[in-house]
């Protein structure tokens, strides 16, 4: 028998989980940890809460998590309820899958200022982690400034710009949506350093956008290349420009009506921000694109901002005794290995890249790696205690784990408190799920 402890309950932790059920059978037993009592990590904390349909992944996870050799072990944080070389010394293979769950730095004058936020966040604020439920953004001045050309930005700047009725069906927190909905912001801008061929955003987020109730997206046409060299690009970034085109071309006489502007201000760097004590202002320098970098041209303009938004990537955090690539902002790795017996899966191994399911063939493959450390003798003859080890240290230290099984009740308080319409009310503070365990 093998045993394998997974550190993060996302889609890397549970992809991983089920490539080591597919090849190894009955002949392993997975412990999948999470530092909060409830899994499935960003499927549960930074998916949009208006895409439902994403967040349904979570069921095909549900199905391994209830698998007899897969086990849930929440309200578990690793490095000091448990350290990574216990772990390692009662598991065959400790695997990393805790994500990115930081916000890469602003660095820029000014982002110490109060209502600058980081996407993690921000998007935490409204999806309910209980790291982020009491971040009280001030909405109540005029404009937003969302800083990324990613599909977090716009998923932010959609957020902004809802109706209540908009948000039936989704799973924003009460918090977030009544304080949206008492919102004064009447223009969100979206700042790139490049132009529309450079945007990483994808066609399905963009066109949600050109369909909102009281809001419209702005882009100057002369922010445009030529139309003949959309050619030159691939399918999924050709669809995505069509979208940017579809909105320089929407007549200026649109915006009578429209209650909230989304601006796009391409070829523009953040440099610095000012305000007294709280954001007021983003001050950018305009940029050209060369060999496919963003240049800066010495002209410098101000936009004002009342609340700023960056979005401009994640990054994983260290745990003691892992080593850890600083720059890269992931854990130290080769091709997921990091230490013997110690590896690393999804964007803990290559950073916040790709698409959730992006993390299937990361599982997988990190699977094939332990099995060959395996096959070379690198991990021993087996034998170790795994589940039945823990379980032992667990009682020592008084830990108060949640399982799989307690995780269901959670889940279903949860649905039975759900606003008219919508999945669940998710708690927002570790001590209330873990009394709704009980309940």
């Amino acid at each position: 028998m093998r045993h394998i402890a997974i550190i993060g309950s996302g889609p890397a932790g549970y992809y991983t989980a089920e490539a080591a059920q597919k090849l190894w059978g009955d002949g392993v037993k997975v412990d999948v940890f999470d530092t909060l009592p409830v899994p499935y990590g960003l499927i549960r904390t930074g998916v949009a809460p208006d895409h439902q349909s994403i967040k349904g992944v979570s069921k095909r996870y549900e199905g391994t998590a209830l698998s007899s050799n897969v086990r849930f072990v929440g309200n578990v944080h690793i490095g000091s309820d448990v350290t990574v070389p216990e772990l390692q010394q009662l598991y065959d293979a400790v695997v990393l899958a805790t994500g990115a769950p930081n916000d890469r730095p602003l660095d820029i004058p000014g982002s110490d200022l109060a209502n600058v936020f980081g996407s993690a966040a921000f998007v935490g604020w409204y999806n309910g982690h209980p790291q982020f439920a009491g971040l009280a953004p001030d909405l109540s001045g005029q404009t937003a400034v969302v800083i990324g050309m990613g599909n977090v930005a716009l998923d932010v700047a959609r957020i902004l710009s809802k109706t209540e009725g908009e948000f039936t069906g989704s799973d924003i927190v009460g918090h977030a949506l009544y304080a949206l909905m008492a919102s004064k912001i009447r223009r969100v801008v979206i700042i790139g350093r490049r132009g529309p061929h450079q945007i990483m955003m994808t066609p399905k987020e963009l066109g949600e956008l050109g369909h909102l109730a009281r809001a419209a997206p702005r882009v100057d046409p002369a922010d445009l290349p030529e139309l003949g060299e959309d050619a030159l690009l691939e399918p999924g970034l050709r669809k995505s420009v069509t979208h940017i085109r579809s909105f320089a071309a929407i007549p200026e006489s649109h915006f009578a009506d429209v209650e909230v502007e989304v601006e796009f201000d391409f070829f523009a760097a953040p440099h610095a921000l000012s305000g007294t004590g709280k954001v007021e202002a983003i001050e950018l320098e305009r940029t050209k694109v060369e060999a496919g970098r963003a240049i800066g041209t010495g002209e410098f303009y101000t936009v004002p901002a009342s609340l700023v938004v960056s979005c401009i990537g994640y990054q994983t955090s260290p745990i003691p005794d892992v080593p850890f690539d600083e720059r890269a902002g992931k854990f130290a790795n080769d091709d997921g290995r990091i230490l013997p017996g110690l590896y690393c899966v999804g964007w803990a191994r290559r950073g916040p890249s790709g698409t959730i399911g992006t993390n299937r063939p990361d599982g997988f493959g990190v699977i094939e790696r332990i099995a060959e450390d395996i096959a070379a003798g690198l991990l021993g003859p087996g034998g170790k205690q795994g589940r039945a080890g823990f379980d032992e240290l667990a009682a020592q230290r008084s830990l108060d784990v949640v399982t799989f099984r307690d995780w269901k009740k959670i889940e279903a308080q949860e649905e039975r408190r759900a606003r008219d319409g919508n999945p669940r009310e998710k708690f927002v503070d570790v001590g209330e799920m873990i009394r709704a365990r009980g309940d």
